[in-house]
């Protein structure tokens, strides 16, 4: 067994994952699995850059995870940065204290390597239990990848859609009025309509979304009393419940949201921009799969995503 450590910096939360992993074997140990809302991608969309406050608080929070990574003796380690990253125009500034921090370089990916990414640690813990081919939708603050394969990803596309940028973009109300959630819904599906070119979303099998947003919403149609991880890995629920749960939260006001046990602080303000995508994603690829003569009769839910596929590379 290998021990790693794997950390995966969005647009909204950074989070750590220290594992064993054992080579030839595509699943991990979890030893330690955590994160931090930062926000570092706050403000990328309009101004190209990232915001000095929470660049200091997310290499603050690598900081800490350093010191966590030391003390659980992993052997390799590897950093990976996603959406907010790419994006902003002085990206050197956060090479640079990663650096100093942990001791390598971030690896800011590209959008269809966190694709693949995501696919690899969602169908580690899932292909035993559900048919393929598999979609899997990582919805993350900047972008939302969607991967569809079997074994291996055969289709792949990053969408500068996410929970963080739509919210800075559309949702300015409190609640938002329908003409904001009009100009949003408009983002999402012109989006969706550049994958539906790219993955055939309609040989869809199992629909398995992973990241913060989706997990949020599966918990809230799951009316769960608190956060419960145990409970939202592998919650398969039908696709109906799904896109009520998802209208629920982008309709609610900041105050109801907040009152929700199941929600983080962090969230509060960009889960409706975020739960907006997510009935938007699904709502398509079950027409998708309809048109191709299939039936998405149900929605799985991961906790396992791109973190874990970051450690499988590892082993």
């Amino acid at each position: 067994m290998t021990r790693v450590a794997a950390i995966d910096c969005g647009t909204n939360t950074i989070r750590l994952l220290v594992a064993d992993v054992e080579p030839g074997v595509g699943r991990t140990v979890e030893i330690v699995r955590e994160g931090r809302v930062t926000r570092l991608g706050r403000s990328v969309d309009r101004t190209g850059e990232l915001d000095a406050e929470a660049l200091e608080l997310t290499l603050a929070a690598t900081r800490e995870f350093a010191a966590t990574i030391a003390e659980l003796g992993a052997e390799r380690v590897r950093f990976v940065a996603t959406s907010a990253t790419r994006d902003a125009r002085n990206r050197d500034a956060f090479v640079a204290g990663v650096r100093e921090a942990l001791g390598i370089d971030p690896e800011v990916v590209s959008g269809v390597e966190e694709a693949r990414l995501s696919f690899t640690g969602a169908v580690s813990v899932i292909a035993d239990r559900h048919p393929g081919p598999y979609l899997v939708v990582d919805l993350g603050g900047g972008s939302t990848e969607l991967v569809l394969g079997v074994d291996e990803p055969e289709a792949a596309i990053s969408l500068d859609i996410g929970s963080v940028r739509l919210h800075e973009r559309h949702l300015h109300t409190d609640p938002p009025t329908q003409a904001e959630i009009d100009a949003a819904a408009i983002d999402a599906r012109e989006a969706l309509e550049r994958a539906a070119a790219v993955v055939p979303l309609g040989r869809t099998a199992t629909l398995i979304g992973v990241a913060g947003t989706i997990t949020t919403t599966t918990a809230h149609a799951m009316r769960l009393p608190a956060y419960d991880r145990a409970a939202i890995d592998g919650a398969a629920q039908p696709t109906g419940v799904v896109l009520a749960a998802a209208q629920d939260l982008l309709a609610a006001t900041r105050e109801e949201r907040a009152a929700m046990p199941y929600v983080h602080p962090g969230r509060i303000d960009v889960i409706g921009a975020g739960a907006l995508i997510w009935f938007e994603v699904v709502s398509r690829v079950f027409s998708e799969v309809q048109e191709a003569g299939g039936a998405l009769l149900q929605v799985v839910t991961s906790e396992h995503d791109i973190l874990d596929g970051i450690a499988l590379g590892l082993r």
